[in-house]
């Protein structure tokens, strides 16, 4: 497996418990129990930000920026669809 493979698994991972930990936050009733869930959510997305960057300063993950036009043109359709 190359290096491209490994690390695009490791932050499809992140994002994964990135769901759990979310679900389990929202969900839990006790508050210690809570915060232990959050601080687990505060560092899964910290290493999911690190790793990213790591993606893009190394060419393993492409970031292009859209041209606010194709921007507003999809807030467009999803605001009509929230009227109807």
């Amino acid at each position: 497996m190359s290096d491209n493979e490994l690390i695009t698994n490791y932050l499809s991972l992140l994002k994964s418990n990135v769901e759990v930990y979310v679900h389990g936050t929202i969900e839990s009733s006790n508050k210690s129990v809570r915060k232990v869930i959050h601080d687990g959510l505060d560092r899964t997305l910290d290493s999911q930000e690190r790793t990213f960057n790591i993606m893009v300063s190394n060419s393993m993950y492409e970031v292009s920026n859209l041209d606010s036009n194709e921007i507003k043109k999809v807030y467009n359709k999803i605001c009509k669809k929230d009227k109807n």
